[in-house]
């Protein structure tokens, strides 16, 4: 058995969903590429793929496997252009995941520039405010706002953005401004789901100590857009990202508040599978992202805003 030729089989199966597709794709007959799976299936002693009339799914090793194959064929790929050309460039499909709002304010606009650039990389961009595990769901980097606490990804700084705490005018004049963090006590605050802790804001006093306070309020979310929209409507106070609630406090539907008290600025990360040797893609990628956001930084004054 070639298990190259084999591994690459398994990974079109999963990336088209079928065994007819991806021998089709890569001129093989179907029986073909089915056995070339049992062999591979065979010789690694157990099953990589769930297979239904309807659908074919990864089991738990395959899906492993599948992440490990992804990066062998790519490091294969990457070695054979670097004898070939003298070095190796950007190429292939390069999965990437962010939040909806990042991803639709400040990933979004970089990402025709890149590609006019590097025209043998095509772009797959999930954007989801929940907290995906790149490694197990297959992904080459994630955006992150915020430190990554896992031992398994590494992290790369790309910026800088600071949390504002605002709220509406409306909500202000009826329940009053807060003059100190530990008023808020007395309000309704709105949580960002995964803020770690979730109902714990931090700020910085006029004397440079550091204030912690407990929030708590009627709505929690895993999405700041929400959050932004609802404390515009007047119903609590947030403490979101700036690129987040810059609109809003421009068109004066949110007010910032705690004036002397400083949020924390916050990183933004690029984060990707801990890994010996990256793929050409996935570090043009990141060198990319680094440079853009950087100045973006340094025209938003250290941070980067909306």
């Amino acid at each position: 058995m070639d298990r190259i030729a084999a591994m690459k089989v398994f990974v079109k199966v999963v990336e088209l969903g079928s065994f007819a597709r991806a021998a089709e794709r890569m001129n093989l007959s179907t029986s073909a590429a089915s056995r070339q799976i049992a062999d591979l299936e065979t010789h690694l002693d157990t099953r990589l793929l769930n297979r239904t009339t309807r659908k074919i799914s990864l089991t738990e090793p395959g899906r492993a496997y599948h992440e490990r194959c992804l990066q062998l064929l790519a490091d294969i790929d990457e070695a054979e252009q670097a004898a070939q050309a003298g070095r190796a460039s950007p190429r292939g499909t390069l999965r990437v995941t962010c939040s909806v709002n990042f991803g639709l304010h400040h990933l979004a606009p970089l990402l025709g520039p890149f590609q006019k650039k590097h025209p043998d990389v095509q772009l797959d961009i999930s954007l989801s405010d929940r907290m995906v595990d790149i490694v197990e769901e297959g992904f080459d980097l994630a955006i992150r706002i915020g430190e990554s606490r896992s031992t398994s990804v590494i992290a790369r700084k790309l910026g800088e953005t600071r949390m504002v705490c605002c709220a509406a005018p409306a909500y202000l004049k009826q329940h009053g401004t807060p003059k100190t963090p530990q008023q808020l006590t007395g309000h309704n605050c709105l949580l960002y789901e995964y803020l770690n802790p979730r109902n714990e804001w931090r700020f910085t006093g006029p004397d440079q100590r550091e204030h912690k306070v407990r929030v708590f309020g009627t709505t929690q979310t895993n999405n700041g857009d929400l959050l932004a929209t609802v404390a515009a409507q007047g119903l609590g106070i947030c403490c979101e990202p700036d690129f987040i609630v810059a609109a809003h406090l421009a068109a004066g539907r949110l007010k910032r508040i705690l004036p002397g008290f400083e949020a924390p600025v916050t990183s933004i990360h690029a984060v990707f599978p801990s890994r010996r040797h990256l793929s050409a893609k996935v570090r043009t990628f990141v060198d990319f992202l680094a440079a853009a956001f950087e100045k973006s930084c340094a025209a938003g004054g250290r941070t980067l805003s909306a």
